[in-house]
């Protein structure tokens, strides 16, 4: 994946996508494209139906990440996505679906 002694500029990005984005298979989408990416994080359903995600990798990669989430799983229908470029906020081993 990546050679030792090579640095690599990790960016974070905070979403919070609203919509049809609940019971449509949104979470799985975001997980399977961010895991095919390389992208490191999280996805979550939140109590107001919207969904939102935490995910670390370069920048280029979460550019096309976050036009992936605007589309949306074929099932859903994204209204918006609201973006926060961050310093990374801690270290992710994987892209996981949190259960609420």
């Amino acid at each position: 994946m990546y050679s030792k002694g090579t640095i690599y500029m990790f960016e974070e990005i905070h979403c919070r996508i609203e919509g049809r984005v609940q019971m449509v298979m949104f979470r799985d989408f975001a997980q399977r494209k961010a895991r095919g990416f390389d992208l490191v994080g999280w996805v979550k359903n939140l109590p107001d139906g919207s969904v939102e995600v935490v995910a670390q990798g370069e920048p280029d990669t979460l550019r096309r990440y976050i036009e992936l989430l605007h589309e949306g799983s074929i099932l859903s229908r994204v209204d918006s996505v609201a973006v926060d470029w961050r310093a990374p906020s801690g270290h992710f081993d994987d892209f996981t679906i949190v259960y609420v």
